[in-house]
């Protein structure tokens, strides 16, 4: 894997909103801007838009900006049981390293969007978290959170202690590094210029309790089928996105659209519905995409970035980008100025 931008469950999606919930956040507030409601999250068969996660992600980080730890605290609501038939896979397999190899496998059925990736370094075991190509504005916390699923997950897996030697991480140092060191038996180290686990070597022979060769197979053949359907339907949405980020392509009805992808605007309803969105959803996800950049350029006022997004006044923009953001666009260019 080279890249987030993949479709996903949506349990993702629902742990997070749920996590919101616990911190007093309403479901609305954090889904603002996914076209998507918090029952629709409770469909096992819905497929979300890596877009649609990182707009939620957003949301979080903004309606909880004092909360410390929040990824890593998100992380831990990743439980073995979240990863569905992925999850019973790394149960199934023989050993740890097995699990690992079954895990990168199989990525795109996991809800990480740092790609890890596994190597040797003298006699150390390195799982490096490769961040680069997140947005900046959500990558501490998605480093965070992914560090900390991983190790939820390596904790269930396992009885007995993981040999966790160090950890270095490109975030700011932390408040609570005393409770994360009790966490993953080492205090972190910040700062640094990687994401990355050291580990044991001896740990990937390490038999897991739950082994079962016939299970995994079985396992292995419905991630394989699972990861197939995705794939064949996964692109569609893209495909749409990528002609709404083309010149004009914001202005372009479902119509339009569907006659540049050679298709019809009822095939095009049909697929983006079979991967868990709509027509209006990805129009309102590459506005606000397109919104929010032009505010931080800064360089066009509110009248002149309503109409490039196709919109007859400014009122009708600024009543979109609140439902997307919960903010108006002054206000989100305002802190976003503070912040640079």
């Amino acid at each position: 894997m080279q890249d987030w931008d993949f479709p996903r469950s949506s349990i993702s999606a629902l742990l997070l909103t749920r996590f919101a919930g616990e911190h007093s956040v309403p479901a609305d507030v954090v889904l603002a801007g996914t076209g998507l409601t918090e029952p629709e999250l409770e469909d096992p068969d819905l497929s979300v838009d890596a877009h649609q996660e990182l707009r939620i992600v957003r949301n979080l980080v903004r309606a909880l900006p004092d909360v410390p730890d929040l990824g890593m605290r998100a992380g831990l609501q990743y439980h073995l049981t979240a990863y569905g038939i992925l999850g019973f896979a790394f149960i199934s397999s023989p050993t740890v390293q097995d699990g690992m190899a079954v895990a990168l496998r199989y990525l795109e059925l996991s809800f990480a969007f740092c790609i890890p990736r596994v190597r040797f370094a003298g006699d150390e075991l390195h799982v490096e978290l490769d961040a680069a190509a997140i947005p900046a504005d959500v990558r501490n916390f998605l480093i965070a959170r992914d560090l900390s699923a991983i190790h939820t997950i390596m904790v269930e897996l396992l009885p007995a202690p993981i040999p966790v030697q160090r950890i270095e991480l490109s975030l700011p140092e932390q408040p609570n590094t005393a409770d994360l060191g009790e966490f993953f038996g080492v205090v972190p180290k910040f700062g640094q210029p990687h994401d990355v686990i050291v580990l044991d070597p001896a740990f990937l022979g390490r038999p897991l309790p739950q082994a079962n060769e016939q299970t995994l197979a079985m396992c292995e053949a419905q991630c394989r089928d699972l990861l197939a359907g995705r794939r064949e339907r996964t692109g569609f949405a893209k495909q749409v996105r990528d002609q709404m980020l083309g010149p004009d392509g914001v202005r372009l009805g479902m119509e339009d659209v569907a006659r540049k992808l050679h298709t019809t605007a009822r095939t095009l309803h049909r697929k983006l519905n079979a991967e868990g969105t709509s027509f209006q959803s990805v129009r309102d996800e590459v506005r606000a995409a397109l919104a929010e950049g032009m505010l931080r350029d800064g360089a066009l006022s509110v009248d002149d970035i309503a109409i490039r997004l196709g919109y007859a006044e400014a009122a009708s923009f600024i009543h979109a980008f609140r439902r997307w953001t919960g903010t108006t666009p002054m206000s989100y260019a305002r802190r976003r100025g503070a912040d640079r």
